[in-house]
């Protein structure tokens, strides 16, 4: 055997390995991986597409970071393959379907190319000219250069009255610009990591006439969208950010906190109250953080240096940011759920503040409330900006830049 013929060894054996932990996954989630993107990520070579990272982190089920800022913020990324599978699958692709995909890396498009087939079109977008000349380089190495590779602002439509049946967003978007529905065929699908009050998540949008409405929603993370489209939140920090026990607050839509107003807070004691509200350790409760944040005014979340966690300066799932809500002077987060007995856990809410006992128990009734209601899950519709308030839907609405969306949240099945 020769050493380029181990090397391909090597690259079936991992690249298959990748594939089975994917699938595995779908497995958990109750979901079958679609069979043309299960083709696809076995097909495609991924190491062609992550620069110098060796074989085997190549092939690793996580995102790989292509560039950073001089801060060291990522900027662009080969995102997880997972990933790339479940909005692969969101899209619901077809055989000759034209795609735009907005935010190039090169291996997504190589998938998408895969799954269409040669009688369908990809083209895919950045602004970056560093990322676009690399995902050209990257497509012509491994043999797709058949994808059409353009540096431009996807806030502005690629050109006039071209149409696609799917639009995947492979970067955060704080908003739905209007260029994406008018380049949608009707009837399209445009999949997008939209974040509403600093969460993102992955929604598959149908185009019905000026109307983008959901059909499918799941977690995800992605570097954030630059150009015209870019938003910056705002941190309310709690302690000293330059210390080890910081702590602060990020609102990414209207900013309601009052630093003043809170200063001191996480010195007063801490009032604990725990729901009876429970969940078998594995199971998915994300909704529950759009239920809060569609019925809290004041909503944010919370987040924390890993040293205030350990010490115990707030109990937090994890340090990048959980629900909370500011009540005035007042402040209340759910804490990390705690363990009953077997592989069940308890939702509790933590609160600080002169009526620390009240804001506690509202944020704990709010969960029973979503309880109560099945646990439900949420259905998005964005409308464009200007919509009168009497032709939406019933829901929360959230007035964005370009539109206006609105949360509802249909009984539970």
């Amino acid at each position: 055997m020769t050493t380029d013929n181990a090397a391909q060894d090597d690259v079936a054996v991992l690249r298959d390995a990748m594939v089975e932990k994917i699938a595995a996954r779908y497995q958990r989630l109750g979901l079958d991986l679609p069979p043309e993107v299960e083709r696809a990520l076995r097909t495609v070579p991924r190491h062609l597409f992550t620069g110098d990272t060796d074989l085997r982190t190549a092939y690793e089920d996580n995102a790989i970071v292509t560039k950073r800022n001089e801060r060291g913020t990522s900027m662009s990324s080969v995102s997880a393959p997972w990933l790339q599978a479940m909005m692969l699958g969101q899209a619901d692709l077809k055989s000759g379907d034209r795609v735009l995909e907005v935010g190039s890396g090169g291996y997504n498009a190589a998938l998408i190319r895969e799954v269409i087939g040669p009688t369908g079109s990809v083209t895919t977008i950045d602004i970056d000219p560093e990322v676009t000349d690399r995902a050209k380089r990257f497509l012509a190495n491994a043999g797709y250069g058949n994808v059409e590779v353009l540096c431009a602002d996807a806030e502005f439509e690629v050109e006039t009255d071209r149409a696609f049946d799917a639009i995947i967003v492979t970067v955060g978007s704080w908003d739905v610009p209007p260029a994406w529905p008018a380049q949608l065929a009707e009837g399209g699908r445009l999949v997008v990591p939209l974040r509403t009050w600093g969460m993102t998540r992955s929604w598959v949008l149908e185009r019905q006439g000026s109307t983008l409405v959901s059909r499918d929603h799941q977690v995800c993370g992605f570097v954030a969208m630059q150009g015209v489209g870019a938003h910056q939140g705002t941190a309310t920090p709690l302690l000293d950010a330059s210390a080890d026990h910081a702590v602060g607050l990020w609102q990414d839509e209207q900013n309601t906190v009052s630093a003043e107003a809170l200063a001191g807070v996480l010195d007063q004691p801490r009032v604990e109250v725990w729901t009876g509200i429970t969940v078998d350790a594995g199971a998915r409760y994300s909704d529950q953080d759009l239920w809060l944040a569609t019925s809290l005014p004041g909503f944010s979340l919370i987040t924390a240096s890993q040293q205030a966690l350990d010490d115990g300066v707030v109990v937090l799932p994890w340090r990048y940011g959980t629900p909370a809500f500011v009540d005035g002077p007042n402040l209340a987060y759910r804490p990390k759920p705690r363990p009953l007995d077997g592989d069940v856990f308890e939702f509790g809410a933590f609160a600080h503040g002169p009526q620390a006992e009240r804001t506690a128990r509202r944020l704990a009734d709010k969960i029973a409330a979503w309880d109560s209601a099945g646990r439900p899950s949420p259905r998005l519709s964005v409308h464009p900006t200007g919509t009168p308030d009497a032709e939406l839907p019933d829901g929360h609405v959230l007035d964005k830049k370009h539109t206006r969306l609105v949360i509802s949240w249909p009984p539970a099945r």
